[in-house]
């Protein structure tokens, strides 16, 4: 009896934590998307355009922005599809679907126009090389995670895509750690700057604890 009562305080602990988790994760990438729709009035009015307008005069600049915004709400959308264990056992083909939307997006969209915009980056040199590092690494774990899942090597398949999750949840957690120091009265260049670099670190750093976290749980099925 004592031991049933245990077990179901740690599920409920357990769904606590995953809940204060995907709840903040799921409403900022949400909302990440619904602000990304004014753009597509394609005005010039916004502040990112108009900071940047002497290189909204190239087209291909121009058609690399939206590709890439688009990009990044099909791919964030898809990505919160994809994690879900409920839609995983409910319906296969979905999770199929979307992660084949989400790697087309990434390798053919994304990545490369985010490569190419990072030549333009806001910033200095290392906030430059740091976006292409970002297109880069980006391309490199969802290709990953596409060749380890026609190996049928699920594990691996996982951890990649974490890892790719991870890049493209910068946008989020960027936009987060912005508005808080912007509420702290940051100067805009180092709050842009500092709250580039820790969310590209941070998101990194997380991935791979949350990565080293389920590896245990993984190989501790076996001793059990």
């Amino acid at each position: 009896m004592q031991n049933s009562r245990i077990l179901t305080l740690q599920k409920s602990a357990k769904v606590f934590f995953q809940m204060l988790f995907w709840v903040p994760v799921i409403g900022f990438s949400l909302l990440l998307i619904y602000n990304t729709l004014p753009y597509f009035s394609f005005s010039k009015d916004f502040d990112f355009i108009q900071e940047r307008s002497f290189l909204f005069q190239s087209n291909f600049y121009n058609a690399c922005f939206y590709i890439h915004i688009t990009a990044g709400a099909l791919c964030i959308g898809t990505a919160l599809i994809q994690f879900s264990r409920y839609i995983l056992k409910k319906s296969k083909s979905i999770h199929r679907i979307s992660g084949k939307i989400y790697v087309a997006v990434v390798l053919f969209l994304g990545a490369p126009t985010g490569l190419y915009m990072a030549f333009f980056a806001k910033g200095s040199f290392w906030e430059r090389a740091l976006f292409m590092f970002m297109a880069g690494w980006w391309f490199v774990t969802t290709l990953n995670g596409l060749t380890t899942i026609h190996k049928k090597n699920v594990v691996a398949h996982k951890v990649w895509m974490m890892r790719s999750y991870a890049m493209a949840m910068t946008a989020v957690t960027f936009r987060v750690y912005y508005i808080i120091l912007y509420l702290l009265d940051w100067t805009l260049l180092e709050n842009y700057q500092f709250s580039l670099w820790v969310s590209v670190v941070g998101n990194m750093l997380i991935a791979e604890w949350i990565i080293y976290r389920q590896s245990r749980k993984y190989l501790q099925s076996f001793t059990t």
